[in-house]
């Protein structure tokens, strides 16, 4: 994740979020799931820019601007206008966003745009990182906006507004690949069948993440996505998918992010997870398909 100052400009890049792991832990009286997720980002995602000096507006383009939705129903100005709530004459401007990643994959791209406004705002606006208000702004514009803040990764608890320090990672390289069909996080929910009140775990201590890779994948191993069954119930393509991953030479781990579709697989280095993606992206046209390395 990088900013970057151009002239009369500031640029963010909004890089893609990948859920390692996740556990459900049960469904509260009010409906909302609670969460326990290791969370990564990629260096690739979205790009945000913000013209200072003209009134609040957004713009996008790109290769999956046609999927990401209204304008004005984007998260982008929904951030915005969350923390000029809570921030007197804050300072705002026209925000341009080029979207890169797919919408509705499970890989946070919406999140992860709302993350990047709140950092542009807050740049523009010369408040602290920590300010608590930036915070409330992001957890008010979505769940997994506040840990997109800083694009460091970290295990994410509650509903997104839990977030443990930093976590070390070994070097993790990945090929992301989108089936071409988004999944509605709300059905996949739905299809998992929990009901209120209802608890299927605890929580484990902050530092059980291992840093070493071998005990990692381990880890992961054991702690997986338990939203998997519900999304290849809703779409059988996303199994499919998953087990052709899981075929690639080199292959350490294969997984769904989030609540799908995106499915991702682990490599130990640049060059497998870079064959990976050059095998599967010419032979299936209708799927996105990138290499990629975790942040670290």
């Amino acid at each position: 994740m990088t900013t970057t100052v151009l002239t009369g400009l500031l640029e963010e890049t909004a890089p893609a979020k990948v859920n390692l792991t996740l556990r459900v832990l049960g469904k509260r009286g009010d409906g909302y799931h609670t969460l326990e997720s290791l969370v990564s980002f990629t260096t690739i995602g979205d790009r945000l820019t913000l013209k200072s000096g003209v009134d609040l507006g957004l713009s996008v383009s790109g290769p999956t601007a046609a999927q990401s939705g209204p304008v004005e129903d984007n998260l982008v100005l929904k951030a915005a206008r969350l923390l000029a709530e809570r921030v007197p004459d804050l300072a705002l401007g026209a925000f341009d966003l080029l979207k890169r990643l797919p919408a509705g994959g499970g890989l946070g791209g919406g999140s992860s745009d709302a993350a990047a406004a709140l950092r542009l705002l807050a740049r523009l606006n010369k408040l602290a990182p920590d300010d608590p208000r930036i915070a409330e702004a992001a957890l008010k514009a979505g769940a997994d906006v506040p840990v997109c803040l800083d694009g460091k990764p970290r295990v994410m608890r509650g509903v997104g507004e839990v977030l443990s320090p930093p976590v070390a990672l070994p070097p993790l390289f990945a090929v992301l690949v989108g089936p071409g069909f988004p999944l509605a996080t709300k059905d996949v929910f739905a299809a998992l069948g929990l009901a209120p009140g209802e608890t299927r775990g605890e929580p484990t201590p902050d530092g059980a993440v291992p840093k070493d890779r071998e005990a990692l994948y381990a880890y992961l191993a054991e702690n997986g996505n338990d939203l998997e069954a519900a999304a290849i119930g809703l779409a059988p393509a996303v199994g499919d998918l998953l087990e052709r991953l899981r075929t690639l030479p080199g292959c350490r781990l294969a997984r769904m992010s989030g609540s799908g579709s995106t499915c991702f697989a682990l490599f130990d280095d640049a060059r497998s997870s870079a064959d990976a993606a050059m095998k599967l992206g010419p032979a299936n046209t209708g799927w996105w398909v990138r290499a990629t390395m975790l942040a670290r």
